[in-house]
């Protein structure tokens, strides 16, 4: 549950300021601030620091007032680029935001122009910030953000994209760090069906029997690790509000995988932890499903979530398996720890036969993403070269970054196998994102697809508008993509 939003129009008043407790003042990047209520508290610690007014815009700082109103300042230049406007109003916030306040008030200040721009980025960030994701800690736990408070500004429409956003990206993160003995796949699709429920999804669900009737082997090989037969690829339909004529629904697949210890070609420990975050892709699916329905998006939207988990069990895969997928392609088994992309064969197949206009997939998929980008940004790699450079900059306009790899066809010689029509992947590692890639690329019946590798889904410290590790990156890329995409 978001926190309530209060907006006036008119700029925040000694009267009302007094009564805030927690209060970020967002300020023009260069402006005369002489007339902002408790501007002398501020200038006198720029003094101290030895800073100018206009370090604000790197720099945030906090005053407090002999009555305990904590202040924070900070000035908001809307000509920087989304991700450095999120990222410095979530820095900003955060001093104020560990004393988990019950109200945050935020004032703008500047023209017209400026205080619409800051107000909505502002607003934003405050509601990712103010939920509380699940903890298990014993004793008294921290309330929520229940109320801000926006003055300078009044929207027509009370944020409702921000909204959505934010309840997507939310659904994200809350899903992501839900413990491994919690989120099963079995308790998992009980969730998905609540959620469909709820918002109004078509939802159906192949599982484990279905889909051996169906022969898709390749997400049936990873399964085979999974308890009790509690894998299965669960499929949703969003009808979109308002008429797409052309080129079909827009498919949205997800990786599930609720814990991967790398089956038996086994992780060390070091690697296997946070090793719950690997259904983060599917957990990005079903935020940027539900801020498409909060927004009423006019795109069909169909979705499929590959959900299993990679044990080790007398029963789980090995190396040198030949499986056959779905579209019937034979798979030479290398490492079971590259079960992502075996899970996904499958949920792409599916996904394509329903010949949609394009196919987004997310997932945590390779560990030589991490490497080449870190945890600050994410990669996408697409088989059409416009989709990528759509993709890039549906990023940028986000605030969340992501860089194109290639996707030539040569670099499919290193899948060649003896034994079956392609590898799984490598044991080197080489270049191993586009590999995966590559591999990836034989199940989506040549429709236009992007697959986003989720190296950003976990930042130690938080990332761009999130304060939080697990960032729920993706949410905010992909909405702007589906808009895109729906605008022609």
């Amino acid at each position: 549950m978001l926190a309530k939003l209060t907006e006036y129009a008119e700029s925040l008043g000694r009267d009302k300021a007094s009564k805030a407790v927690h209060l970020v003042h967002v300020l023009p990047p260069k402006a005369d601030a002489s007339k902002i209520p408790g501007w002398s508290r501020a200038a006198a610690v720029l003094r101290r620091r030895g800073m100018k007014p206009e370090e604000l815009g790197k720099t945030p700082i906090v005053t407090e007032t002999e009555g305990g109103v904590r202040e924070a300042w900070v000035a908001y230049d809307p000509q920087q680029d989304t991700f450095r406007r999120h990222a410095l109003l979530r820095r900003a916030m955060a001093p104020l935001m560990e004393e988990h306040p019950e109200r945050l008030a935020i004032a703008v200040w500047g023209d017209a122009g400026q205080r619409a721009a800051a107000a909505g980025d502002a607003v934003y960030v405050a509601w990712v910030n103010g939920v509380k994701l699940s903890s298990f800690k014993s004793g008294k736990q921290d309330k929520p953000l229940a109320a801000v408070e926006l003055h300078g500004h009044k929207s027509r429409d009370g944020y409702a994209r921000e909204r959505a956003l934010a309840e997507g990206n939310t659904l994200a993160r809350e899903l992501t760090v839900q413990p491994p003995n919690l989120l099963t796949p079995l308790s998992y699709r009980k969730r998905i069906r609540a959620l469909a429920e709820e918002s109004g999804w078509a939802v159906e669900e192949y599982d484990v029997k279905r889909l051996g009737k169906l022969k898709a082997g390749a997400f049936l090989a990873v399964a085979r690790g999974s308890q009790h037969e509690e894998a299965a690829i669960v499929h949703l339909r969003y009808p979109g509000k308002g008429k797409r004529e052309k080129g079909g629904a827009i498919a949205l697949v997800g990786k599930g995988i609720c814990f991967d210890t790398g089956g038996h070609n086994l992780k060390p420990a070091r690697h296997m932890l946070h090793m719950h975050d690997d259904m983060n892709g599917s957990a990005v699916a079903l935020g940027l499903l539900l801020a498409a329905t909060r927004m009423n998006l006019p795109v069909k939207l169909d979705v499929w979530l590959a959900i299993a988990q990679n044990h080790i069990s007398p029963q789980a895969y090995t190396q040198n398996e030949v499986v056959t997928a779905l579209n019937g392609t034979t798979i030479e088994v290398m490492h079971t720890d590259a079960e992502g992309r075996m899970v996904l064969a499958d949920a792409l197949t599916l996904a394509a036969r329903q010949k949609p206009a394009a196919i987004i997939d997310f997932a945590t998929l390779t560990g030589s993403m991490a490497v080449a980008l870190g945890e600050r940004m994410s990669g996408v790699l697409a088989n059409r070269d416009d989709l990528a450079a759509k993709a890039v900059e549906a990023g940028r306009m986000a605030g969340e970054r992501v860089v194109a790899f290639p996707l030539h066809e040569d670099y499919d010689e290193a899948l060649d196998s003896p034994v079956a029509d392609v590898k799984q992947c490598t044991l080197e590692g080489e270049a191993d994102h586009i590999l995966a890639a590559r591999f990836l690329n034989r199940f989506v019946d040549a429709r236009p697809w992007l697959h986003v590798d989720l190296s950003a889904s976990r930042c130690k410290g938080g990332l761009g508008a999130a304060g939080s590790d697990v960032t729920g990156f993706g949410v905010r890329l992909g909405l702007e993509l589906l808009e895109r995409l729906a605008a022609g």
